[in-house]
């Protein structure tokens, strides 16, 4: 199946982070969640978990992302995996538009923010 991300539309999720979908459940996918962000400087992703492992990788600019109490400086190329279950956020610390590569390990996003008792799922059939 050929997948045209640019046929999703941008989302704004929050201000200052738009969203697009590359494939999930809502165009066929049965075992991946993939987007992509674009970050304006000083924001990012609250404190939140997925049920599912999450890796989030840097195309450009500089993100500083957490995992529990842990703060780590991510940098164009390089990715960070969040186990699942696990509390983490990220937010741009860079000064120009930060835009992340986010693959989960299943095909509908699906959050908890941290004082959350709901998750928040996206992208379902």
């Amino acid at each position: 199946m050929l997948i045209a991300p640019s046929a999703n539309p941008l989302e704004e999720w929050r201000p200052g982070v738009k969203t697009r979908m590359v494939t999930s459940a809502r165009n066929g996918a049965t075992a991946l969640c993939i987007f992509e962000q674009w970050v304006h400087p000083g924001t990012g992703a609250p404190r939140h978990s997925h049920p599912v492992e999450e890796v989030l990788t840097v195309r450009e600019g500089d993100a500083e992302m957490w995992i529990e109490g842990e703060r780590i400086a991510v940098t164009a190329g390089q990715s960070l995996l969040v186990p699942a279950g696990r509390q983490h956020g990220f937010r741009n610390s860079g000064t120009s538009t930060l835009h992340i590569h986010a693959v989960l390990a299943a095909p509908v996003f699906e959050a908890l923010p941290e004082a959350a008792s709901e998750p928040t799922r996206r992208w379902e059939r």
